[in-house]
């Protein structure tokens, strides 16, 4: 029997629809995810260029490996973000500098657009934007090979450009910026770039991009919860299996889970609100083992939680990085939720791949797994 054969909901998101994200187990629409998400959103396309999908429509987004395509997509969960930039396309609402030659509509975007902003300027150079109670700055920027731009917010920034399209993010820890500058002072060499895609967002670090032309706009959260229901799990035995990684290490609870719609009987997959922290959890009114594991969150982990009585073991990557022997496992599991089981806690993040087995694999079926 394959691994597969064994898994009571698989979910590797190819298949989805407005409001779904389907399941290969079962096939009668129980392992099915219902999905939400009241405002269209962007996502990378297969192509490698930003597209925009409706409300309610889920995003495959395609992983970029300096600027092309590589790998398989993931399903892309965020939450809720405004870009306070009115324009985010148009830089002559920016002030400029006397020396500074802005051309619009001048090549093609990273929406496959002709829509980019020239920029021509000579050294201390520079255009600038006031800043509106937003604490990350991010913006796309092309330009030759090994030359350097500096982006000011706050603190100042200085990117050494690929010759692709490169979105550059600056945060300002102190949310204290009132300006927001692309210049060349301090040494930056470039003195040609395009650029595209301003945005402005509350947060420690930049969500996927959202359009403006004239106001501020909000993208609202995804949420993709309620698979499965009470004959679907097994209570006594099984394995939670997550291939994600998180948006960032920004020191929050992001939860997958198999519970009974409570945080008393459940078992999860998590990043933790310490840094760089993955666990898996068995509750059962109280913590029957809490697994824990360092690793790089920001990039992609194979993460397994088996849990049974007395026998419970977090994988990661391959290896089983911690074991508890003791404890006892829930009862009434009935849902699969990208949340703590009863509400909190949402993950964001990008998830390849979510599993559950209701049998505790082996330790080979757990290394096959996860490797």
């Amino acid at each position: 029997m394959s691994l597969a054969d064994k898994a009571s909901l698989l979910l590797i998101p190819t298949g989805y629809k407005s409001q779904k994200v389907y399941s290969i187990f079962p096939t009668d629409g129980v392992g099915d995810f219902d999905f939400s998400r009241s405002s269209s959103a962007t996502r990378i396309a297969k192509n490698g260029l930003i597209t925009t999908v409706a409300a309610n429509v889920p995003r495959l987004e395609y992983p970029m490996i300096d600027g092309v395509v590589s790998g398989c997509p993931s399903l892309l969960l965020e939450p809720q973000r405004t870009n306070l930039i009115a324009y985010s396309e148009d830089f002559n609402t920016w002030s400029k500098e006397a020396t500074v030659t802005l051309t619009s509509n001048y090549g093609i975007s990273p929406n496959g657009t002709q829509n980019s902003t020239r920029v021509q300027m000579d050294i201390d150079d520079s255009i600038y934007i006031s800043a509106t109670s937003g604490n990350n700055f991010s913006i796309y920027i092309k330009g030759v090979q090994d030359e350097t731009i500096r982006i000011v917010n706050g603190g100042s920034l200085t990117h050494t450009l690929t010759g692709k399209w490169d979105r550059i993010s600056i945060y300002d820890t102190g949310n204290s910026s009132s300006l927001i500058s692309i210049n060349t002072y301090s040494g930056a060499t470039v003195r040609d770039i395009e650029i595209w895609g301003a945005q402005l967002e509350q947060g420690s670090y930049a969500t996927s991009y959202i359009p403006t032309s004239g106001s501020a706009v909000t993208r609202l959260a995804d949420a993709c919860n309620n698979a499965g229901n009470a004959s679907t799990f097994n209570d006594s035995e099984g394995v939670l299996f997550a291939e994600i990684s998180a948006l960032s290490n920004d020191i929050t609870n992001r939860i997958i889970s198999v519970s009974d719609g409570s945080g008393s009987n459940r078992v999860l997959v998590k990043f933790d609100n310490s840094s760089n922290l993955i666990q898996g959890t068995c509750t059962v009114g109280t913590d029957q083992a809490e697994l824990s594991f360092s690793t790089d969150i920001t990039l992609n982990n194979k993460i397994a939680f088996k849990y049974k009585a007395n026998d419970f073991a977090l994988w990661v990557n391959g290896t089983k990085v911690a074991t508890d022997l003791v404890g006892v496992t829930p009862s009434g599991l009935d849902t699969l939720n990208f949340d703590n089981g009863s509400g909190g806690s949402p993950f964001y993040g990008n998830v390849k791949d979510v599993r559950v087995y209701n049998t505790a694999l082996t330790d080979a079926e757990l290394q096959a797994l996860t490797q």
